[in-house]
C-alpha cells in the first residue's frame, strides 16, 4: 500500500455525496459523472480515506461514527476557510436555506457561480465541479453547506450543523 499524504479536500466532498445517496448501490463511474470528478482522482480519494479509517476495507461503506468526528472535530482546522470577496454564487454555510430558517445574517456566503442568484463573500468548494455537483442534489447540497458551517461559522451556527450532521450520517434513510 503506498504512503498516506493526507487527506483533500474533494475527499469530503466524495464522502458526503455516498452518504446522499441513502445506501444505494454505487460504482465509480456513477460517482465520476454526478460529481465530474475523474474515476482516478475518485479512487486515489477512496484510498485516502480507507486508509484514514472513513470508508470501509472494500470501499463501500462509510464509517460514519468516524467521518462525523472527523467533521465535527477536525474539518475546519485541515481545511480551513476565510470568507473572500464578494462574488455572485449559490448560497452555502449559514446562507443555505437549511440554515436561514434558523439563522439571519445580512452576509450571505456563496459558492462561486456565474449563475448563481445570490451575491455573497465567496467560500473556497472543495473541489472545483462542486457547484454542478450540488445542483442535481438537494441532499448533498445540505451536507457541504453543513460542513461550510462548521469551517466559518459562528459557535451557535455551528452546534446547530454539528446536530443536523448527525441526523443525517448516522441516520442513513433520513434526509
Amino acid at each position: 500500500m503506498r504512503k498516506h499524504n493526507g487527506m483533500r479536500p474533494q475527499d469530503i466532498a466524495i464522502l458526503l455525496k455516498i452518504i446522499s445517496m441513502n445506501g444505494q448501490h454505487w460504482q465509480l463511474v456513477g460517482l465520476s459523472n454526478s460529481l465530474q470528478i475523474s474515476i482516478s482522482e475518485i479512487s486515489e480519494s477512496l484510498n485516502r480515506s480507507q486508509f484514514a479509517g472513513l470508508i470501509d476495507y472494500h470501499k463501500k461503506q462509510i464509517n460514519r461514527q468516524n467521518l462525523l468526528e472527523f467533521l465535527e472535530h477536525g474539518v475546519r482546522y485541515v481545511f480551513p476557510q476565510q470568507p473572500g470577496s464578494m462574488v455572485r454564487g449559490i448560497p452555502t454555510a449559514h446562507s443555505h436555506p437549511f440554515m436561514k430558517k434558523t439563522f439571519m445574517s445580512e452576509i450571505n456566503y456563496v459558492w462561486p457561480d456565474n449563475k448563481g442568484e445570490v451575491m455573497g463573500l465567496m467560500i473556497e468548494p472543495f473541489y472545483p465541479k462542486q457547484v454542478e455537483g450540488v445542483k442535481e442534489d438537494p441532499k448533498y447540497y445540505k451536507l457541504l453547506s453543513l460542513v461550510d458551517v462548521i469551517r466559518v461559522g459562528k459557535v451557535r451556527e455551528v452546534k446547530h450543523a454539528i446536530i443536523e450532521l448527525k441526523k443525517n450520517i448516522l441516520h442513513e434513510s433520513s434526509h
